[in-house]
């Protein structure tokens, strides 16, 4: 009878993924198209890259080369300041990335764990700051970053980075620092811990993982970054950014396409280790925002 009643279910189980799999492929399906239409300008950004001169300036462009070539990376590399526009992105990235994550998570951690006036009212306005376009803002950034005597330094693209960055690492941590238990804080003062004790030998390994989430998003801003840049950064190119570099090979009677989409393929590499190398604690920090 045992047996009779587990070959049913099996047989149950098989008709219910037969009808199911029709709309599993479809889904499945889609997703491919989806991400092939997502990755094939990457695809033909490194494609272009690797081009000869003469197939990339061709009338029939081709989604294949067959003579690959190391000419436009030479161009690249070549280049006397491209080193300095280098470090300087990885500089104004990196503070970015850490002056933002120590604030918000302050910042998180203050209207989460205190109650005071004006508190649903300071929340309000930082998602009334994400709202507000950045193009809107270029302008009123500059002549306060000219007041500020910080045009033609990489301050000028520092300060504005860190403040669009923390909204939206404010919002997310906010979640993070709820989901730990009040009374997990009550234990550690009743145990002799101190509010900066508890506050980062406990509270910030525990939402550590939402900080990397946030990091990943204010680095890709930053490191991309290509508006303040042209604007902040005006007659003084030793201050410029890895995305100014672009502009070397633009040229708009005969622009190098080949050491563009070199260029923009070395651009793209620290974005994809930085990813790599958080990517665990990025799908977990995405999943503890989703949960909360």
């Amino acid at each position: 009878m045992s047996l009779v009643k587990h070959t049913s279910g099996k047989a149950v189980n098989l008709v219910r993924g037969l009808v199911r799999r029709p709309g599993r492929l479809a889904a499945e399906a889609t997703a491919l198209l989806v991400a092939a239409a997502v990755a094939f300008p990457l695809y033909w950004m490194v494609l272009g890259a690797f081009k000869p001169a003469g197939e990339i300036e061709s009338s029939e462009p081709r989604p294949w080369t067959l003579a690959p070539s190391l000419d436009s990376f030479r161009r690249v590399f070549g280049q006397q300041e491209f080193g300095r526009y280098f470090l300087n992105s990885l500089l104004v990235a990196g503070t970015v990335v850490i002056a933002s994550a120590l604030i918000a998570f302050l910042a998180a951690t203050a209207v989460t764990r205190f109650r005071f006036r004006f508190r649903t009212t300071l929340l309000i306005m930082f998602l009334v700051a994400q709202m507000v376009p950045v193009e809107a803002l270029t302008i009123p950034l500059f002549f306060l970053m000219r007041d500020f005597g910080q045009l033609n330094t990489l301050g000028a693209l520092i300060l504005p980075h860190i403040a669009f960055s923390l909204p939206f690492a404010i919002w997310m941590l906010r979640g993070f620092v709820k989901a730990v238990p009040e009374a997990l804080e009550e234990a550690a003062y009743i145990d002799g811990a101190s509010r900066a004790r508890f506050l980062w030998q406990i509270l910030f390994p525990l939402v550590f993982p939402g900080l990397v989430a946030t990091s990943v998003f204010s680095f890709i801003s930053t490191w991309n970054d290509f508006l303040f840049a042209k604007s902040f950064i005006i007659s003084d190119t030793s201050q410029s950014t890895l995305p100014m570099a672009l502009l070397v090979f633009y040229k708009p009677d005969e622009p190098d396409w080949g050491g563009v989409m070199a260029a923009s393929t070395v651009m793209t590499i620290p974005v994809l280790v930085f990813f790599v190398l958080v990517q665990r604690r990025l799908v977990s920090g995405l999943g503890g925002a989703v949960k909360d």
